[in-house]
């Protein structure tokens, strides 16, 4: 059995891996516990002798389309209600951040970036074993994650199934841009929990301002103005909302992004310490 030098479909070699090979592979790789095999291909050791392998850009992959059009249906519905979840990941299916992809290669062709690829391959599992959270230190970025999930309801899963199974109305791919997409998805609740905004209609303009600089997104900026601009016309209040808002997309400059952050290193730290380590901002508006 030879191993591959270059792969054109993600491969899970699921029976026990002969050790010749497996150590070809995890050496080629970089290490013990995954790496790349050729510049273009990601190894990950499962364990229990299965190792994934798959491409850093899968072939069938195109960049995605913006189609505003579409995303105007979508905003319309959100309008209505604004629970309509699936709606509005419909705006930013539609006016997707078309250079997500190029970011995700650039994050996944570093040191940094391939060590956590390897080491959190999956955050919903991580962010939903609150028994396993819970025995981290009281005060720490895990315990404030288990408080707001679960006083507001919510689960990394579910926003796993609100998000169907397409990302920006094309099939998901098993690659590194798709681990990478993955992951904008998964972190969006931490956001609220390391901003100080709240799930509210304005503390959810707010997170999508600030997301903006995260994620170029124009979806997620559509969203964020049209949204905030509808409460401040309603609203009719003296209250500094669009400075508020601008604060911020300001504060989301500033931050470093968080989808390319250690997350299983961060979950333990004092939230503040948290804040701190990442320049995000205290909103002050």
């Amino acid at each position: 059995m030879v191993a591959p030098t270059h792969l054109q479909s993600p491969t899970v070699l699921d029976a026990p891996v002969e050790d010749d090979v497996r150590s070809f592979l995890l050496r080629e790789g970089g290490g013990d516990e995954g790496g790349t095999l050729g510049p273009d291909v990601l190894v990950r050791d499962l364990g229990d002798g299965r190792v994934d392998i798959k491409p850093l850009v899968h072939p069938d992959r195109v960049r995605p389309r913006l189609r505003p059009l579409k995303a105007l249906q979508h905003f319309s519905k959100v309008l209505k209600d604004k629970e309509q979840t699936d709606e509005l990941i419909g705006v930013f299916d539609t006016l997707p951040w078309r250079g997500v992809g190029k970011a995700a290669v650039d994050f996944l062709r570093t040191e940094r970036g391939l060590a956590i690829y390897r080491s959190e391959p999956y955050l919903p599992e991580i962010f939903d074993d609150h028994a396993r959270l819970r025995q981290m230190p009281k005060g720490s970025f895990a315990h404030a994650y288990c408080d707001f999930m679960e006083r507001e309801g919510l689960s990394a899963a579910g926003l796993v199934e609100a998000s169907g199974d397409t990302r920006n109305g094309m099939a998901m791919l098993d690659d590194g841009v798709e681990w990478y997409g993955d992951r904008l998805r998964d972190t969006h609740d931490i956001l609220h929990i390391l901003t100080g905004y709240g799930r509210d209609t304005f503390g959810e303009q707010c997170v999508l301002g600030f997301l903006y600089h995260q994620r170029p997104s124009p979806g997620h900026l559509f969203v964020a103005w049209a949204g905030t601009l509808l409460m401040k016309v309603k609203l009719r209040t003296k209250a500094p909302i669009l400075r508020a808002f601008l604060e911020a997309r300001r504060n989301g400059r500033l931050t470093q992004r968080i989808v390319e952050q250690p997350i299983l290193d961060l979950l333990p730290l004092p939230l503040e310490d948290v804040r701190a380590r990442l320049t995000i901002p205290e909103p002050t508006l």
